[in-house]
């Protein structure tokens, strides 16, 4: 088991930077993409995906006006910029795909019991651990296909 994205297992933290588009919008780490799309203020946006520094976005999108829908896609907005991150960071995907089926553990002290493990209470729905968990499989299973494939119909 990972118990906390640190040492050499940082690069799975929402913090890590990680730079990935979407849209044609640059998003330096997974955070900035997750925090900007709490709101629907164009200048909320603009200011979240243009911090400096994912802590800088983290406070910025704690004092937006959230979307009316935030609640019911909040996850589906956390998996997609997972996807983009590790897809269009080749490196980090193999990484991701290397730590096989081990459990993944956003354990922290600031209280997150949503995202990630209290380590202080054991506490916590550990969903960024969670969807981490299903998109390495998602490429576990991909590169498995593939290795099917190219074995019953080698290219020539």
């Amino acid at each position: 088991m990972i118990s906390e994205f640190k040492g050499k297992y940082r690069f799975l933290s929402n913090f890590y930077l990680s730079p990935f588009s979407i849209c044609g919008i640059q998003f330096i780490t997974v955070e900035h993409f997750y925090q900007a799309m709490k709101t629907n203020d164009y200048d909320d946006f603009t200011r979240i995906v243009t911090a400096e520094t994912p802590g800088e976005a983290k406070k910025l999108g704690r004092n937006v006006m959230l979307r009316e829908d935030w609640e019911h896609i909040k996850e589906d907005v956390m998996f997609t910029g997972l996807e983009a991150k590790f897809n269009q960071n080749p490196d980090l995907k193999q990484m991701l795909i290397d730590i096989g089926s081990q459990v993944l553990q956003e354990g922290n002290y600031w209280n997150d019991k949503y995202w990630g493990i209290d380590l202080k209470t054991g506490k916590g729905k550990n969903r960024l651990g969670i969807l981490l968990m299903r998109l390495g499989d998602k490429y576990i299973m991909e590169d498995n296909i593939n290795g099917k494939i190219k074995k019953l119909y080698p290219t020539t």
